[in-house]
């Protein structure tokens, strides 16, 4: 469920894009609102299948060939809206990617056409964080990494072998992060002196506003920052694209679960330290 709604997030805010627009011949923008209108309220009503989206899929097509020959950003947009579609819905990269070339093709001096080659390179980006994702499946071995924390030493999961770590993917601009930031620092003091540690990786690029934040919120275990945001050296490596991100290791540096929130990083902090 988790994963249909953050696809209604994405595809609403994509929608949101078009809205406003001035109609164009034959009302294309306007068509395609309502065709976008349809593929929400089956987002709405839970996760969803190519064979779900079958007839609105068709529709899409069926407004490209009406539209045929008009070079216009609204007719653009039903194909780019289709890509987005497959990409952030069906998470079907490779659909994505043929209609962003053929948007280019199709559609060369739109601004949309224009900025294919950018929408290609993203998607490529998304499709390979996936793979990393998807390779850090619970019960598998955390891929290990070794660099230096803020105050220079060594930082590595290998450091810290024989502790229960959490690998906290955080910055302090991410309302999200702050938000669930109680719950880390209460399951950090109730088990730390049992052998729970946390490793911070942030994705500020604010070194002063960084420290200042960990000295005021009493946060004490060891950070990784490069300054880079979003193209964090360990984000990357990690598929890391939406924070907080985090991932629970038991002892081994085996991954015990993903992404905890509330109390239940306490409760399996405390049944991976007994």
């Amino acid at each position: 469920m988790r994963k249909t709604i953050v696809a209604l997030g994405l595809f609403l805010l994509t929608g949101f894009a078009f809205e406003g627009r001035a109609a164009e011949p034959a009302d294309a923008g306007a068509q395609l609102q309502a065709l976008v209108g349809k593929v929400k309220a089956k987002l709405q009503q839970g996760e969803v299948t190519e064979q779900v989206l079958a007839a609105e899929l068709k529709e899409f097509d069926t407004l490209l060939a009406e539209h045929q020959g008009e070079k216009t950003e609204a007719v653009a947009r039903i194909l780019y809206m289709k890509a987005m579609l497959y990409l952030q819905v069906l998470d079907d990269t490779e659909k994505a990617t043929q209609l962003a070339k053929q948007l280019k093709l199709d559609f060369p001096e739109t601004e949309l056409g224009k900025g294919a080659d950018k929408l290609v390179e993203s998607i490529s980006q998304q499709a390979e964080a996936r793979k990393i994702q998807r390779s850090l499946a619970v019960g598998s071995k955390f891929p290990d990494f070794a660099e230096k924390d803020l105050e220079g030493k060594p930082l590595s999961v290998a450091g810290l072998a024989g502790k229960v770590v959490l690998v906290d993917f955080w910055a302090t601009w991410c309302g999200p992060c702050i938000a669930e930031l109680p719950n880390v620092l209460a399951a950090y003091e109730k088990h730390h002196a049992r052998g729970f540690e946390i490793i911070g990786i942030s994705l500020d690029k604010d070194r002063e506003r960084l420290e200042q934040f960990l000295k005021d919120r009493k946060m004490t275990w060891p950070q990784y920052f490069d300054g880079l945001g979003w193209q964090c050296k360990l984000a990357g490596k990690y598929g890391v694209n939406a924070i907080p991100a985090t991932y629970l290791l038991d002892k081994e540096g085996k991954i015990i679960a993903k992404d905890l929130r509330g109390d239940a990083l306490e409760q399996a902090v405390a049944k991976a330290l007994n």
